[in-house]
C-alpha cells in the first residue's frame, strides 16, 4: 500500500483517486507519520446502491451495463414520440404507485 502525508494527499487528491480506481491498491494517509487514513477503492456490491441494483437484476427488471457504450451509440439517432405516449404512460404509472 502507496503511503502519502496528509498536504500531499490534499494537493494530489485527483491524482491519488485516479490512481486508486486504475489499480485498485489503496492510499495509507499520514499525518507527521502517524497513520491517520486510508484511501481504497469501492468495489461493486459495496454500497447500498449496488445492493439494489444487483437485487433489482436478480428479479429479472433491469439489467446492469457493462460500463461503456457500443461502438456507434452517440451517433445513432434519437426516437421520436410525437404525442409523447412514453411520457403519458411513465406519468400513469407513477400515479397508480407500485
Amino acid at each position: 500500500m502507496r503511503t502519502a502525508s496528509i498536504s500531499d494527499t490534499k494537493t494530489s487528491l485527483s491524482e491519488y483517486v485516479k490512481r486508486i480506481s486504475s489499480t485498485g491498491e489503496g492510499i495509507l494517509v499520514t499525518d507527521r507519520g502517524k497513520s491517520v487514513a486510508k484511501l481504497f477503492p469501492v468495489r461493486r456490491g459495496d454500497t447500498p446502491e449496488d445492493k439494489r441494483m444487483e437485487e433489482l437484476e436478480l428479479r429479472g427488471l433491469i439489467k446492469t451495463g457493462k460500463g461503456h457504450f457500443p461502438s456507434g451509440f452517440w451517433d445513432t439517432p434519437a426516437p421520436r414520440d410525437k404525442d409523447s405516449s412514453a411520457v403519458m404512460a411513465l406519468i400513469e404509472e407513477r400515479e397508480e404507485g407500485p
